[in-house]
C-alpha cells in the first residue's frame, strides 16, 4: 500500500511554531493513520492533507480527534496546557462537548474551523478541548459554575478559567459573531474583551473565579446524613409525576421529550404495590407513543436520544448506548406487567438494533452515533440518514409493499421534516391495514419485509459518524439489558450476547481489581468512575442470575471491594464520582441527580442491597442504610430527581424475595416450569439463584449460604421462595411457586 506523504507544517494562525518534538510525533500519528486516512476539516492542501494539525492528533477519544485539524492550538486536558498557562500569564479556555453532540459541530464549524477566530484564541488562550463522556468528572465540575453563573447547561460548554483551573466566566453554546442566531456578543467579542479583562483587571477575574469556585464546591459537597427515608416518598415522587404528566403523548408536558423524563420503572414498581391502573396508564401510555413516534427508528429498531416536540415525532437524531440499554430494560418491564406483546417486540428491536449497528469486535458495544448525516450532496444535515421521501420508498419496495409503508408511517409529498419523511406509526397496523383491505396476518408479514428491504436500503447511504470508543458504565448497562432479556424471554443467545461484552470488558479495562473508563484503538484510558464500577456490577449480578455461573456474582464483590475501599464516604454514607487517588480538581462530586443516566450512587445502593439479599452479609445492608441516609434531604425535598434511587428505596422497603431453584445434578433444564412462571411475573425486588444439586450447590453455597440445606427433593427439581431467610415450604409444582412469588402488599404499610 502506497503511503502518503507526511504534510509539511502550517503555523496555526497566531501561535507560535510547533517545536522539534511535536512535529516528529504529528507525523508518526501520520504514519499510523496510513493512506486512506481522510481529514475531517474545510482546511486541506492541494493533495488532500490537513493544513493544520494540532496535539489533538496523537488522542484517541473521537471527539478530540475530531478538532485535531482545527486552526485552534487546542491542547488535550492535562499538566502541559497548565504548565503553558502559568508560564505565559494566559487565562485557560476550556471547551467540553461529545463526538455526537450536534450543536458541538455547529460550533466547531461556525467558529473553531474559523481562521480569525482560531487566531484570537492561539494569540491570548491555551485551548484546552476535553470529551465529557470520557472525562465526567471535569465536565461535572465546570458544568455547576455555567449552570451557576448562567441558570442553564448544555454542550458544548465554554468555560473561561484561571491558570489554576477556576473558572471565571462560562456558557454553552456561543454563536461566532454579534448578531448571529441574535446574539448580542458573538464568541470572537468574547474572546477579545475577556482576554482583556484577564490582563487589566485581575482583581475582578480573582474575585469571580473564587465566588464561582465557592459555588461549585457547594453544589458538588458530599450530603450531610438524615434519616431513613421512608416508603411514602414513592407515593410522593408518583404524585408529582401526575402533576406533570402529559395525557396525550405521555411523557413529561411540553417539550423537548426526553425518554427519561417520566421514570417508567418507578411507576411499574408503585403499580405493583398499589394496583393504580391510572399510574400504570402512565407508563404504558408513554411507552406505547414512544414506540410509535419518530424518536423510535422504525427501521433499524433503537431509539434517538430525545424528541423536540411534544409528540414524540421529531427527534434530536444522535443515538446513545445508553438510551437504548435502559429502554430495553423498561419495555421488558412493562411486558412482564401487562403481558402485551407490543412492549416485548419492541425490547427485541433495541437489542437487534445494538448487536447489527453497535456492536464491536470482541462482543463490547460502541458508545453512540451523531445526530448529523452526509447527504448525497456532500453536506452534512441533521437526521438525513434516517427520513424517507415517497419516491425513494418507491424505488425500495414493491407496490403493496410501498401503499402499506407509506399509509403505515405516514409518509407524504411535502414530508414533516424539511421536505423529508420522518417514520411514525400514530395508528395500530391493523387499522391502517383493515382500511388498506389488506388481511392483519398479511400486513404483518408485509411489515417486516418492509423494514428489512428499508433497512438494507438505507445501509447504503453514508451513515452518521459512529463514536467507536467502548465505555466500562455505557457497556455495564447495555450487558444488564442483555443479560435480563435472556431471563425473561428465555433467549440463550441474549445471555450469551451479554457474557461476551462481559468477558471483553474484564479482558481489556479491568487489571490489578481497578477498572479503566474507555477503550479506543486497542488502549484502555482513564481512571474509572463510580457509574463505571456501580453498572459493571450491576451486569456481573444480573448475569448471574441470568446464567447461574457462580463467578460473575464472585466478579461483582471483587469489584464492590475497590468501590468500598477507594470511591465510598464511609463517614457520611454514599459514593463519590473519583477515587481517592484520582486527580484533584476544584471539588470532588458526589453523584446525586438521575439524569438521562442513573446516578452511580443510586446504581451503588441497590447493588449493595442485591448483594445482603446473596451473601446475607450484614455489612451490606449497613452499607445501604448510611447511603440512603446521605441523600435522604435530596429525597425528601425533590424525588424526582433521584427516580432511580427511590427503585433502591422501594427494594430496601420491600421484603425482598430470595428465590433458590435446585435442580438435580446434571438436569437444570428440570427448573424450565417454574423459571417459566418467573419470566411472566414483574418482581423487581428479587435476587434468583438456580442451581444443580452435589458439587455446584456445595460450591455456591460457600458464596451464598441461603442455599444451605436446600436440595432436589424426591429427584425433582424444588423451589425456596424465602424473605429475610424465612421460606415457605419447598414446592416442585408451578402453579404454587407462582403464587408464592407473587405474593405483595403495598410498602407504606412497612414504615
Amino acid at each position: 500500500m502506497s503511503q502518503k506523504p507526511t504534510p509539511s507544517p502550517v503555523a496555526l494562525p497566531g501561535a507560535e511554531p510547533q517545536g522539534e518534538t511535536l512535529r516528529k510525533d504529528i507525523a508518526a500519528a501520520y504514519r499510523n493513520k496510513g493512506a486512506d486516512y481522510r481529514p475531517r476539516t474545510r482546511h486541506l492542501n492541494e493533495d488532500g492533507s490537513a493544513r493544520y494539525t494540532n496535539r489533538l492528533f496523537m488522542e484517541s477519544s473521537p471527539y478530540l480527534l475530531q478538532h485535531a485539524h482545527n486552526p485552534v492550538n487546542w491542547y488535550p486536558w492535562g499538566e502541559e496546557a497548565f504548565a503553558a498557562a502559568k508560564k505565559l500569564d494566559r487565562p485557560i479556555l476550556l471547551s467540553v462537548g461529545y463526538s455526537t453532540c450536534h450543536w458541538c459541530h455547529v460550533m466547531e464549524e461556525e467558529s473553531f474551523e474559523d481562521e480569525e477566530i482560531a487566531k484570537a484564541m492561539n494569540e491570548h488562550y491555551i485551548a484546552v478541548k476535553v470529551d465529557r463522556e470520557e472525562r465526567p468528572d471535569i465536565d461535572a465540575v465546570y458544568m455547576s459554575a455555567v449552570q451557576a453563573l448562567t441558570g442553564r447547561g448544555g454542550w458544548p460548554m465554554t468555560v473561561w478559567l484561571t491558570p489554576e483551573g477556576k473558572p471565571f466566566h462560562g456558557d454553552s453554546y456561543i454563536p461566532p459573531r454579534d448578531g448571529d442566531r441574535g446574539a448580542r456578543y458573538g464568541y470572537l467579542t468574547l474572546l477579545r474583551q475577556l482576554a482583556e479583562i484577564y490582563h487589566q483587571h485581575p482583581q475582578k477575574v480573582a474575585q469571580s473565579s473564587e465566588g464561582l469556585t465557592r459555588a461549585v464546591k457547594q453544589i458538588l459537597a458530599p450530603q450531610t446524613s438524615g434519616e431513613l427515608p421512608k416508603a411514602e416518598l414513592l407515593q410522593t415522587a408518583v404524585t408529582r409525576y401526575r402533576q406533570v404528566y402529559d395525557p396525550q403523548h405521555g411523557g413529561i408536558e411540553g417539550a423537548p421529550k426526553f425518554p427519561s423524563g417520566l421514570p417508567v420503572r418507578l411507576l411499574l414498581r408503585h403499580y405493583r404495590h398499589s394496583g393504580d391502573e391510572a399510574v400504570l396508564e402512565m407508563a404504558t401510555n408513554t411507552l406505547e407513543k414512544m414506540a410509535a413516534g419518530g424518536i423510535h427508528d422504525q427501521v433499524g429498531g433503537g431509539f434517538h436520544r430525545y424528541s423536540t416536540d411534544a409528540q414524540w415525532l421529531v427527534p434530536h437524531f444522535e443515538i446513545m448506548l445508553y438510551d437504548n440499554a435502559l429502554l430495553a430494560i423498561a419495555y421488558l418491564e412493562a411486558y412482564q406487567v401487562t403481558g402485551d406483546t407490543l412492549f416485548k417486540t419492541v425490547a427485541e428491536d433495541i437489542l437487534r438494533y445494538v448487536k447489527r449497528d453497535m456492536m464491536a469486535p470482541g462482543g463490547a458495544f460502541y458508545s453512540a452515533t451523531d445526530a448529523d448525516s452526509p447527504t448525497p450532496e456532500g453536506h452534512r444535515e441533521e437526521g438525513w440518514f434516517f427520513t424517507w421521501t415517497p419516491a425513494e420508498m418507491d424505488a425500495v419496495l414493491n407496490e403493496e409493499e410501498a401503499l402499506l409503508a407509506k399509509s403505515y408511517y405516514q409518509v407524504s409529498e411535502k414530508g414533516n421534516f424539511e421536505g423529508r419523511n420522518i417514520l411514525h406509526a400514530p395508528e395500530p397496523l391493523a387499522a391502517v391495514a383493515g382500511e388498506l383491505e389488506i388481511p392483519d396476518h398479511r400486513a404483518r408479514l408485509l411489515l417486516a419485509s418492509i423494514r428489512e428491504k428499508l433497512y438494507r436500503a438505507r445501509a447504503q447511504r453514508p451513515p452518521p459518524i459512529r463514536d467507536e470508543k467502548i465505555l466500562s458504565a455505557w457497556n455495564g448497562l447495555m450487558i444488564s439489558a442483555f443479560a435480563r432479556a435472556g431471563l425473561v424471554l428465555n433467549e440463550p443467545d441474549y445471555t450469551e450476547t451479554a457474557k461476551n461484552a462481559a468477558a471483553f470488558l474484564l479482558e481489556n479495562l479491568y487489571e490489578d481489581g481497578r477498572l479503566q473508563r474507555s477503550f479506543m484503538d486497542g488502549r484502555a484510558r482513564h481512571n474509572g468512575y463510580l457509574e463505571d464500577y456501580a453498572f459493571t456490577i450491576a451486569a456481573m449480578l444480573d448475569l448471574y442470575e441470568a446464567s447461574g455461573e457462580l463467578h460473575w456474582l464472585q466478579q461483582a464483590l471483587a469489584l464492590d471491594e475497590t468501590l468500598e475501599k477507594l470511591y465510598e464516604d464511609r463517614k457520611q454514607g454514599g459514593f463519590y464520582m473519583t477515587s481517592d487517588d484520582h486527580e484533584k480538581l476544584l471539588a470532588r462530586e458526589k453523584p446525586a441527580f438521575d439524569g438521562a443516566e442513573p446516578s452511580g450512587n443510586s446504581a451503588a445502593l441497590l447493588n449493595l442491597l442485591r448483594l445482603h439479599e446473596f451473601t446475607t452479609d450484614d455489612r451490606f445492608r449497613q452499607r445501604a442504610e448510611k447511603g440512603l441516609k446521605a441523600f435522604a434531604g435530596s429525597l425528601q425535598t425533590n424525588p424526582m430527581a433521584l427516580s432511580e434511587m427511590m427503585q433502591a428505596l422501594a427494594f430496601y422497603r420491600d421484603r425482598a424475595k430470595e428465590i433458590i431453584i435446585v435442580t438435580p445434578e446434571g438436569e437444570k433444564d428440570s427448573a424450565a416450569p417454574m423459571l417459566a412462571e418467573l419470566r411472566r411475573t414483574f418482581l423487581p425486588n428479587r435476587v434468583l439463584a438456580v442451581v444443580e444439586q452435589g458439587r455446584e450447590l456445595a460450591r455456591q453455597t460457600k458464596l451464598i449460604p441461603l442455599l444451605e440445606g436446600k436440595k432436589a427433593q424426591a429427584g425433582k427439581a424444588t423451589a425456596y421462595v424465602c424473605e429475610q431467610g424465612v421460606c415457605e415450604l419447598p414446592v416442585q409444582d408451578s402453579a404454587i411457586f407462582s403464587r408464592q412469588i407473587r405474593k405483595v402488599e403495598p410498602l407504606w404499610k412497612r414504615d
